[in-house]
């Protein structure tokens, strides 16, 4: 499937503020799931320098820098993506353990530092195809789905306690149980289909690494699989970096931030 975006994002200030070093995460990821056709970004004030890097996780990151006072910053980018896994499960797993070697290198990916509150929302299945197929069904199913567009997700267990939560806050949540069962999972960052058409906001979901089958995407807020209709931006195992935008700013303002997304796919 192609899918075109135009995202624009303006931050205003009400007085003049000076901008830290700012990171955008805002180039969809090449790899066997999608394959990026064109991109373009632009940022105002222009950027005395900038240096396009690969971050932690190995996603795509811009790192800017200014050198005067602004009352605002507007980011727009604009890019086609190619989807690919129309069938999220073409692959055999291999083992239902992970090796101690891989186990080593998906160390960060399964330090679950949950309670056992949240431990105890884990479905009890075998395998870990039904595992995940199970959790994430259940998430969708019995908790209310709820928009935020402001601040952090939420900690696993607020939103079990509350029983409702934003698309980040339930791919946090998938995230913790799965890790507690033993399963790395990562937060994932980006596009997908309904929530730009329906609310134009950006998505959150989760991917679980599978021997067999690598990182696999499972989107807890729509109680499916992720496949061709998903594009995603940025992989990490604490959401804060794979945060679209970061950055801060000297200066007594309070911001504003206003954004838009258009997206279209055939």
């Amino acid at each position: 499937m192609r899918i075109s975006v135009v995202h624009s994002t303006v931050y205003r200030y009400d007085c003049a503020v000076f901008l830290e070093p700012h990171i955008f995460r805002l180039r969809p990821r090449e790899d066997a799931t999608q394959r990026l056709q064109q991109f373009s970004i632009d940022i105002q004030p222009a950027p005395a320098g900038r240096s396009f890097l690969l971050d932690q996780d190995g996603s795509a990151a811009l790192e800017t820098w200014f050198d005067a006072p602004t009352e605002q910053l507007a980011v727009q980018t604009v890019f086609q993506v190619e989807t690919l896994r129309e069938n999220p499960f073409d692959f055999v797993l291999t083992a239902e353990t992970y090796g101690d070697s891989l186990r080593a290198a998906l160390g960060p990916y399964l330090d679950s530092g949950g309670c056992d509150e949240v431990r105890g929302l884990a479905p009890e299945a075998a395998h870990p195809l039904d595992f995940l197929s199970m959790l994430n069904s259940r998430l969708f199913r019995e908790f209310q789905h709820v928009i935020r567009d402001d601040g952090p997700p939420n900690p696993p267990a607020l939103t079990l306690r509350e029983g409702s939560g934003s698309c980040r806050d339930l791919a946090v949540l998938f995230c913790a149980v799965c890790r507690g069962r033993g399963i790395a999972a990562r937060f994932v960052s980006g596009y997908e289909q309904a929530a730009a058409f329906e609310h134009g906001h950006m998505h959150a979901w989760a991917e679980v690494y599978l021997p067999g089958g690598g990182w696999r995407g499972f989107d807890p807020s729509r109680g499916l699989a992720v496949s061709t209709g998903h594009v995603a931006l940025a992989a990490a195992a604490d959401p804060a970096l794979a945060a679209p935008v970061v950055g801060s700013y000297r200066g007594s303002a309070r911001s504003k931030m206003d954004f838009a997304i258009s997206m279209q796919a055939g």
